[in-house]
């Protein structure tokens, strides 16, 4: 798997759509791109959601950074989603 950030959230989710405009602002401002996969009604992304988290989380929004390993859940503030993207 190829370095990335990657966001697994559930269509209509109020936390992932509470998350939606924070994610927007950071790959605007920082120029990140966080790739979202939707995991209610796609199976294959169901699954990657349940390897990835490895009951972590177990819910979504979920994020994980392939290159640091650092997993994040639910909702957050700007600067912790932030942080995590830039792997700090």
């Amino acid at each position: 798997m190829a370095n990335e950030l990657v966001e697994y959230y559930g269509t209509a989710c109020p936390h992932c759509v509470e998350m939606a405009p924070l994610i927007e602002k950071l790959e605007k401002e920082e120029k990140i791109k966080i790739k979202k996969l939707e995991v209610w009604h796609n199976a294959a992304n169901a699954k990657k959601f349940q390897e990835a988290d490895n009951g972590f989380c177990g819910g979504v929004p979920f994020f994980i950074n392939t290159k640091t390993g650092k997993k994040v859940c639910g909702s957050m503030t700007y600067a912790k989603l932030k942080a995590w993207a830039q792997g700090k």
